[in-house]
């Protein structure tokens, strides 16, 4: 039986949230200083967890995307449709702003809450911002780590050797091993519905340095789908 589109949309939106609730949440609830809280792998494992506990959830419904610059990639791959495409960002964004906003509310209510530059797990660099990277390493470690991302996802999602069983788990981790060595350069977007939820609660530096955090992933997941067709010459 076919899926209804609006339950593709739907199913994008949830997964959206739960991927920006629990993997920023992790940051901001569990706590970055690993000898008090989860610490950076922690946080690493919590994205790639959640992306895989969704992979399972929603995979079935709308392919488990959550991830703007992977349905641009997927579109450009000829495997969605320019009308979808849209319907899946706006989801996407929504989902993640709902996301945001729900940690917000949460972590808001703690005695001990402040809204500091890049609150709520924002991505960010330069000065002040975690390992203060400069715009020129942020945005080559978003379009290559984005890259390396998509690539799994076509690896592990197409052709008949394709494991679909296995995708999910094969997709998160790559996930977790993108954030273990990004965290300090931007946090690790690849995804800028991840990066527009909390943006837009931060404000702020989060919110003037979010256009990186569009551009790159789109690139990224741009040049992967061009390289999987047109290079590895794969369907």
């Amino acid at each position: 039986m076919e899926t209804k589109t609006s339950s593709k949309y739907i199913a994008e939106l949830l997964g959206t949230m739960v991927l920006v609730l629990m993997g920023c949440g992790s940051a901001v609830i569990a706590g970055a200083d690993g000898t008090t809280g989860v610490g950076l792998l922690g946080i690493s494992f919590a994205f790639g967890l959640s992306v895989v506990a969704m992979a399972y959830a929603i995979g079935p419904i709308s392919g488990c995307h959550i991830n703007p610059a992977i349905s641009v990639a997927m579109t450009v791959a000829g495997k969605l449709s320019s009308k979808d495409l849209v319907g899946y960002v706006i989801s996407q964004i929504v989902g993640a702003i709902l996301g945001a906003g729900i940690l917000y509310v949460i972590a808001s209510n703690h005695p001990g809450f402040e809204m500091k530059p890049w609150a709520l797990g924002s991505n960010g660099f330069g000065t002040g911002y975690l390992g203060e990277y400069s715009l020129v390493a942020a945005f080559l470690a978003e379009t290559v780590f984005t890259f390396i991302f998509l690539l799994v996802i076509f690896g592990s999602t197409s052709g008949q050797n394709a494991n679909g069983g296995f995708a999910g788990l094969a997709i998160g981790l790559t996930l977790v091993l993108i954030h273990i060595v990004g965290i300090k350069v931007t946090g690790v977007s690849v995804n800028p519905a991840r990066s527009i939820g909390p943006a837009i609660f931060a404000g702020g530096e989060a919110l003037i340095q979010l256009w990186l955090f569009i551009v790159a992933p789109i690139v990224g997941g741009v040049l992967a789908a061009i390289t999987w067709k047109q290079v590895l010459g794969r369907d």
